[in-house]
């Protein structure tokens, strides 16, 4: 399959997903530690790719969202942004009732 295809698929079989570096209980770089955190604080599960084990997708990912760094926040097939826009969403009280309508 097809990078993109594999990327596609992905998001879309997700409501909620995060490509990161590393795991939410281990990541690699301090942005993806803070994105992971203010989406776990959220409460609602998601899924994530660490993109440091799929160098294909690191390397596709920014092409295909228009978006040049990671983390990147997908929600609903649609990119939500990185780690400054996900934790002022937090901060703001946006991020929990939209990830909460996306795993209804």
């Amino acid at each position: 399959m097809e990078t993109i295809e594999t990327i596609k698929q992905q998001i879309g079989e997700n409501a909620i997903i995060l490509y990161m570096k590393g795991s939410p209980n281990a990541p690699q770089c301090g942005f993806s530690q803070r994105a992971s955190q203010a989406i776990m604080a959220c409460g609602q599960r998601f899924a994530y790719v660490d993109i440091l084990a799929n160098p294909e997708i690191r390397s596709e990912l920014p092409k295909y969202a228009n978006w040049p760094t990671f983390p990147q926040l997908w929600v609903k097939g649609e990119l939500i942004g990185g780690c400054d826009i996900i934790t002022e969403m937090h901060e703001k009280g946006e991020l929990k009732p939209l990830l909460d309508e996306a795993a209804s």
